[in-house]
């Protein structure tokens, strides 16, 4: 897979390094002469340029490009980045960096973002996560489909304990896709049991979020009553 990262700091060389050790193929886009620094990531491909250009993508040949990442500190140059790697070019998956959080809402399809990644929102969610149980926490935006990555860590009081997941009626526009348990990370199948404490990972639509959560939450006593 060939990924163009936009921005050439700290944030893209880390991804660049993380793809390149997973096999794919990453060219390092920036404009800042001090940010090419081909020494740290030598295996990438390295391009002195400003991403915003159309030159500038012309020769990073991004119609080449599986995924485009807009990786810079500034969230006006990721949405442009995002937009014409869209639009221009027609990059299949363009994933963004969201800097400040009060711009997070511009970064859907319409600027050509298929994902938005907040740092601070991440950030947030890993410490909710660590300390509530039965509260939904949102990891992760899609734009498409208005679709969210959620998890919910299945309360020890809940009815759904030792239920197979295939007997569950989950809402509609849900997707259990992952069971985290202890150590382990499974692929729920219709005979899997969910237990007590069982992270349970979900791409969700948001209208569905509340209900999802209510499932959940539903006591033992409550579904015998």
């Amino acid at each position: 897979m060939r990924v163009a990262i936009a921005g050439a700091g700290a944030v893209g060389r880390s991804i660049a390094g993380e793809l390149l050790e997973n096999g794919h193929e990453v060219l390092l886009v920036d404009k800042a002469p001090t940010a090419i620094s081909v020494e740290r990531v030598p295996q990438a491909e390295w391009l002195l340029a400003d991403a915003c250009e159309i030159t500038s993508l012309d020769e990073a040949a991004l119609q080449r490009c599986n995924v485009v990442i807009a990786a810079t500190g500034d969230d006006k140059v990721n949405l442009v980045v995002s937009l014409l790697a869209k639009t221009e070019y027609g990059v299949p998956r363009v994933v963004a960096r969201v800097n400040n959080p009060k711009n997070e809402w511009l970064f859907n399809e319409s600027w050509g973002v298929d994902v938005a990644v907040s740092t601070p929102r991440l950030m947030s969610a890993l410490v909710e996560e660590a300390v509530s149980v039965g509260d939904l926490v949102r990891l992760l935006r899609f734009s498409h489909g208005d679709a969210n990555l959620v998890e919910l860590t299945l309360p020890e009081e809940s009815a759904l304990a030792g239920t197979q997941v295939g007997d569950v009626e989950w809402p509609q526009d849900t997707s259990l896709v992952t069971i985290i348990r202890g150590n382990r990370v499974l692929t729920p199948s219709r005979e899997d049991s969910l237990e007590a404490g069982d992270e349970l990972l979900f791409v969700a639509a948001q209208a569905r979020e509340e209900q999802l959560e209510d499932l959940l939450s539903v006591r033992r006593e409550d579904t015998a009553s």
